[in-house]
């Protein structure tokens, strides 16, 4: 039966037009509007220019103060293109490294770089996997797991988004998602199959829709809960020992971890109202067909077992390995264990991986390289902490508030982990130099936690690509999500989940743990004698 797809009606459905007003985004602030005398002055002062003189990629501060300004016009164009899918978006990721080429925007080694680094080829063993767990059944005794025991419609909804929570607070969400998303399409599929009449499915897209994005969403507000649910954490943590201030993992728990399942039950409530149209409101006869298929399958099989041994290799490593072997090394074993131990056929992988999510990741990458080295997005950071000054809101809760919101913004288009290297070292001096006490923890951590709710752009996170790449009906193939729907249920959940974080972190948390006494002199000593 053909699947209903309100997405591609209406005004989205004109590719034509969007290609257009992309294009015209791109033109009008790369080339016909000024460059800012803001932005030439920032780069030389910071030595950017310099640097990019250096690259032999710029003449003069006012040539890469215009490269700077190409790479903002490229901004609005590739989210239009991302969300209204005005071109395929595996095309438009392609475009990013493109545009760096043609406009010699980065150096050419630098370019194909974000198309080779850590993180792309994490993404691809991760996508790799969830291939393999699909092929050999391994979803369905993940699915008995962890909502085996669930009925109805709401509970195995508010179980699914606050188990996933807090697991993606300790364990790598991304893997969790490669895992899951295949779950959910099943769960799907059962509860809608037992509705059918005649054998003929009758495709319920809101429900498809409510089971990835809770799914999805949850896994990513669960990054606040503790170091290990990603870089971006480490990172920050990194800068305060730069300021003799050290965060011991048991205690950015206590700061964190409780955020974790109200985020989830906050994801589970949007996520119900977001959706309250869906036409199946029970899901136990899909979660009862799985119970029974897991059954059928009798014992683990040697696939399972290997698939499961190959997962639990990869996180020991993942959690273990550090920097040595970042994540993309290990994340690659799941492109090789499965054909070596022959559970699966090397041609299955390739063909089963969404080479579209992964272009589109790449090229998402390449544009946050962009930001960062053209002095892009200092820019605009620099911008806004002005603009949080003139409002009265440049210390304290006020400045936790700003930062949280630009942090949280700029990770939907640039990586956690580069979001919070950019703006770590803004926001660390000035939360320092306010003296209110706390800081710096309190604005790095008003830094780091926003950076987990990439919500509403597919290329905000590899949580949102890998869920895109699997999330497909599995009786035709067809995506049950597209781009546009990230923004359309994102954005709303975006603002919740800072809501919460700013009550129930800032106001509530911060107040109830405290900081230590000396934290802020002690990084005031470490700033001054490095500015004398």
């Amino acid at each position: 039966m053909e699947i209903e797809n309100t997405t591609n009606q209406g005004l989205l459905s004109n590719k034509l037009l969007w290609l257009i007003i992309g294009a015209a985004c791109f033109i009008i602030i790369g080339f016909l509007l000024p460059i800012p005398q803001s932005l030439i002055d920032l780069l030389e002062k910071q030595k950017i220019a310099e640097k990019l003189i250096g690259w032999h990629i710029a003449s003069d501060a006012t040539h890469a103060a215009w490269k700077a300004k190409l790479v903002l016009g490229m901004i609005p164009m590739a989210v239009i293109y991302f969300a209204t899918e005005a071109l395929p978006i595996g095309l438009v990721g392609v475009l990013m490294p493109v545009f760096a080429y043609f406009f010699k925007l980065l150096p050419m080694k630098m370019i194909g770089q974000t198309f080779a680094g850590d993180a792309p080829l994490f993404l691809l063993g991760v996508l790799a996997m969830g291939v393999t767990v699909i092929g050999v059944g391994l979803h369905k005794r993940l699915a008995t797991w962890i909502l085996g025991w669930t009925k109805g419609f709401v509970l195995p909804i508010v179980v699914l988004c606050v188990s996933m929570s807090v697991l993606g607070s300790l364990i790598s969400a991304h893997a969790m998602a490669a895992f899951m998303a295949p779950v959910m399409a099943a769960v799907y599929m059962g509860a809608v199959s037992a509705n059918s009449k005649n054998g003929v499915i009758e495709h319920d897209e809101h429900l498809a829709k409510l089971l990835l994005f809770s799914l999805c969403f949850a896994l990513n507000v669960g990054g606040v809960g503790s170091p290990a649910a990603g870089g971006r954490n480490v990172i920050m943590m990194g800068f305060w020992s730069d300021y003799n201030v050290p965060m011991s993992f048991g205690r950015w728990m206590m700061y964190g971890f409780p955020l974790t399942p109200v985020l989830g039950l906050a994801v589970a409530g949007y996520m119900l109202f977001a959706f309250r149209g869906v036409k199946t409101k029970d899901l136990t006869p899909g979660l009862q067909a799985i119970k029974n298929e897991t059954k059928k399958m009798g014992n683990m099989s040697y696939a399972e077992k290997v698939a499961l041994g190959m997962i639990l290799v990869i996180l020991f490593l993942w959690i273990v390995g550090g920097h040595d072997l970042g994540l993309g090394g290990p994340a690659l074993l799941a492109l090789i264990i499965p054909v070596v131990f022959k559970i699966t056929d090397w041609r299955k992988i390739l063909d089963g991986i969404s080479w579209d999510a992964w272009f589109m990741y790449c090229g998402a990458l390449t544009l946050g390289a962009l930001l960062k080295e053209t002095g892009a997005a200092l820019w605009l950071a620099q911008i806004f902490l002005t603009i949080l000054n003139a409002i009265g809101f440049g210390e304290g809760l006020g400045l936790w508030i700003g930062m949280s919101s630009f942090s949280g913004l700029m990770t939907n288009f640039m990586s956690d982990a580069g979001t919070t290297a950019l703006l770590g070292p803004i926001a660390v001096p000035m939360g320092i130099m306010t003296g209110v006490q706390g800081e710096p923890w309190a604005i790095g951590l008003a830094t780091a936690f926003s950076t987990s709710f990439a919500h509403f752009l597919i290329v905000g996170t590899p949580n949102n690509a890998i869920v895109y790449g699997l999330g497909v009906y599995p009786d035709t193939g067809k995506r049950m999500i597209s781009p546009i729907d990230f923004v359309k249920y994102g954005f709303v959940l975006w603002l919740i989940s800072l809501a919460i974080v700013w009550v129930l972190g800032f106001m509530v948390i911060f107040n109830v743990v405290g900081f230590p006494e000396g934290i802020t002199e002690t990084a005031k000593t470490v700033l001054m004698s490095t500015v004398k």
